[in-house]
């Protein structure tokens, strides 16, 4: 059985003190230009202090045009360094990993925030989004590069690419959003390809000893299991990732079934074949790779000392928790010190979340969520 308080160790020979990562999450408490607030400091360095042995930042976007929320810190530009360095210095000195999730919403960002249209690696009429041109892909890729070279300029630790939830680099992978017909469109290979390029130049110019991480999503927004299985094996046969982030939404669902009528038919000519699919949850479908040295988070309704229990003890390596770090910013403390730890039922006081460092609004935010914050 693995200790929760075990020290883990990443390929890039960085370590870690626990199994716990606060997982980045939207928080709208930053200025517009994207330059640190003391709201998000106090956040996310209470978090750090709390006992989360990786305490990651929410979707720094790398592009001022994909900007995806109201009050997202920023990562696209020099006038964030100052802002940034004084987050991960005191998040380090907690003894936490200081890591910036690298974003851009790509067709999700409102109009009405960016000012302009949104960008899409094809056109997309419901969100009146633009196809990038060739050159402007290019042009991204190089920003999440030189992102990346900024966070270490500021203090991180290390960073992930932000490739799931339908934003810009899980919209590459869609087959039903990427209608492109040049290098970065049509097949897998070319729909993957900006993802490997961005490693690439991020381990060219950050270094072997940066950590760095991909997070994804197996389903919505036109993935496809099959192909993002596919992903993670050639992520890690690639060794130049430390760690992949699946977010699963529910870390304990079976896959949503998608199947073609060619599948049908055959279901229906051999009534005893079982879908693999359905027999499997989402978690299994990942644990059963080979991820040789590469980590595993997975993030997904991890709320009790319970869950984070049995999500180690399924084959991976350290949990991504985050409503319950919005709960009690010394989650990981008080599981470590009591595995049957429960938080506190929902909903909450605009009081208690306060007193948790959230600021109002942040509390706002969460006000989305019905049944979180009291009326």
């Amino acid at each position: 059985m693995k200790n929760l308080n075990d020290l883990i160790v990443f390929p890039c020979k960085i370590s870690m003190k626990n199994r716990f990562m606060l997982a980045p999450l939207t928080n709208t408490q930053s200025q517009e230009n994207g330059c640190l607030s003391n709201d998000e400091f106090k956040w996310l360095t209470m978090r750090a202090k709390g006992g989360f042995g990786m305490t990651m930042s929410c979707a720094s976007h790398v592009q001022e045009i994909g900007k995806g929320f109201p009050g997202q810190l920023g990562i696209f530009d020099d006038s964030h360094i100052e802002g940034l360095k004084r987050l991960s210095d005191e998040i380090k000195s907690f003894n936490s990993l200081a890591v910036a999730q690298l974003h851009h919403a790509g067709m999700r960002s409102p109009e009405d925030i960016i000012g302009e249209k949104p960008v899409c690696p094809s056109s997309d009429k419901d969100t009146n989004s633009r196809e990038l041109s060739i050159d402007e892909v290019k042009n991204l890729r190089d920003d999440f590069i030189s992102a990346a070279v900024r966070a270490k300029k500021s203090g991180y630790d290390g960073v992930e690419i932000h490739g799931a939830h339908g934003y810009i680099l899980c919209q590459f992978l869609s087959s039903t959003i990427n209608r492109r017909e040049d290098d970065y469109g049509g097949s897998f290979k070319n729909r993957s390809r900006i993802i490997f390029e961005i490693i690439n130049g991020i381990r060219e110019s950050c270094g072997k000893d940066f950590l760095l991480g991909v997070r994804l999503s197996p389903e919505r927004f036109g993935m496809d299991l099959e192909e993002i299985k596919l992903l993670c094996k050639q992520l890690i046969n690639t060794q130049k990732i430390d760690f992949i982030d699946m977010s699963l939404w529910d870390s304990y669902k079976y896959p949503t079934q998608q199947t073609s009528e060619e599948e049908d038919l055959e279901k229906i000519m051999n009534p005893s074949l079982e879908s693999d699919k359905k027999i499997k949850t989402l978690l299994q479908h990942f644990t059963e790779i080979d991820f040789k040295n590469v980590l595993l988070t997975v993030a997904g309704n991890i709320r009790t000392g319970k869950d984070v229990r049995n999500i180690i003890d399924s084959g991976v390596d350290f949990v991504a928790v985050g409503r319950a770090a919005i709960l009690h910013h010394d989650f990981p403390t008080k599981v470590i010190n009591n595995s049957s730890f429960e938080p506190s039922e929902i909903p909450v006081s605009k009081n208690h979340l306060r007193n948790e460092g959230v600021s109002d609004k942040f509390i706002e935010y969460l006000r989305f969520f019905k049944g979180f914050v009291e009326d």
